[in-house]
């Protein structure tokens, strides 16, 4: 990001005192040449940046349109999550260690959760399974809490949240729950699970968020609830 500041730098008493000498006609011309060159530096500046600021992020009609957005993988260590923005809704990626997944599938956890199987259309064909994922490792969901709306936290370590705490995702506004697969806790609020985004894979560590595998045509449209 260029930054233009208006501010030049600060003149001493002696500097002052020799800006002040002079008709008052030729301060105030030198003046603005000055502030003129000086404002078509940093306009200049900031065009000749403005193409590579704009390759930062995918165009804002692109997002709106849901247009797919790759991911390098290769920038999340195992047991840490980012996130992205598609179709103007925060996406959480997380590498997902085999220590999460084994958890994933035990049995207290399982009693605990409301739809532990993923019952419910809140995923795709290709993500209704144990890890709800095409490759078990990588996690995908919209981060968007099916009770209100809110984006839950992060909240990875066992016993974060009390000694039966198995890690997964909280939601502070109202309290509501989420596993490490993105699935619902009982005695919540939120009814459903995090929904899972159409999502696919180019290579071993490009996802392509947006876009189905091939023979695929899942939308997200079709969750039951976002």
């Amino acid at each position: 990001m260029v930054e233009v500041s208006t501010q030049g730098p600060a003149n001493d008493a002696g500097t002052m005192d020799d800006r002040t000498q002079g008709p008052a006609g030729e301060i105030k011309r030198r003046d603005f040449l000055y502030i003129a060159t000086g404002a078509m530096a940093a306009t200049g500046a900031v065009l000749a940046c403005w193409p590579f600021i704009d390759q930062m992020e995918p165009d804002a009609s692109a997002l709106a349109a849901g247009s797919p957005i790759t991911v390098d993988l290769s920038q999340i260590a195992p047991g840490q999550q980012i996130l992205v923005r598609w179709l103007s809704h925060p996406i959480f990626i997380v590498h997902r260690t085999p220590a999460i997944l084994a958890g994933l599938k035990d049995k207290t956890l399982l009693s605990m959760l409301r739809d532990p199987d993923s019952d419910q259309m809140q995923q795709p064909d290709y993500a209704k399974n144990w890890c709800r994922a095409i490759r078990p490792e990588y996690l995908v969901l919209v981060g968007i809490c099916t009770h209100l709306g809110c984006i839950p936290t992060f909240t990875p370590a066992p016993g974060a949240l009390g000694p039966s705490w198995p890690g997964g995702y909280l939601c502070h506004c109202h309290g509501s729950r989420y596993d490490l697969a993105g699935r619902v806790f009982q005695g919540v609020p939120a009814p459903l699970n995090l929904p899972v985004p159409p999502y696919s894979f180019s290579g071993s560590t490009s996802l392509i968020i947006g876009q189905n595998p091939k023979g695929e045509s899942f939308s997200l449209s079709a969750v039951e609830q976002l």
